[in-house]
């Protein structure tokens, strides 16, 4: 059995970061995966988007036409992802961002308040880390322990001051799914 998710946004709000490290995090554990990024033609500030396939067995296809989950960043990312979750799946998006809902009734819908979790936490900048801990408790293909693992294994030393805010992040958005779909 595989898990397909799909994170995307604009380029800076940390989506290829996000993506990266739950790959990490994957391997670490010794599972397969692969990580592909993919971004806009633009500078700065253009698309942003990377699928990540986690398995227990050898991944055939890296191509993700129909993820099982999607996280959204932004209000062009939900509009784009949200057709293209297969049925059953589950979409999240930043709901601080993005006020329009998916109206979609075959998959899980997760708005998770992502910008004012981190701001309340004390750093816009780790709602990438919120969206990431939500995707985690939406579909837990590992511990979020060995994800907060993996982030101290790949945060570099002069970033390390980071790593109470973006644990305190991944914590907060995991909390926030957890609680939703316990409802």
């Amino acid at each position: 059995m595989q898990t397909e998710f799909v994170f995307a946004g604009f380029g800076g709000q940390g989506v290829m970061f996000a993506g990266q490290l739950l790959a990490y995090a994957a391997m670490e554990t010794g599972l397969e995966v692969t990580w592909i990024p993919s971004y806009g033609p633009e500078m700065r500030g253009g698309t942003a988007n990377c699928t990540v396939v986690i398995s227990k067995l050898p991944i055939g296809a890296p191509v993700v036409a129909s993820p099982e989950a999607a996280v959204a960043f932004n209000a062009p990312s939900l509009k784009k992802y949200a057709p293209q979750v297969k049925p059953g799946g589950v979409m999240l998006w930043n709901a601080t961002l993005i006020p329009d809902a998916c109206t979609r009734t075959d998959i899980t819908l997760l708005p998770v308040p992502a910008s004012s979790i981190a701001e309340q936490i004390g750093a816009l900048k780790a709602m990438n880390m919120v969206m990431l801990g939500a995707a985690l408790a939406a579909r837990p293909v590992l511990t979020l322990d060995e994800l907060i693992e993996s982030l101290r294994r790949h945060t570099p030393a002069k970033r390390a001051d980071l790593l109470p805010l973006n644990e305190a992040a991944l914590r907060a958005g995991a909390e926030v799914v957890e609680q939703a779909l316990v409802r």
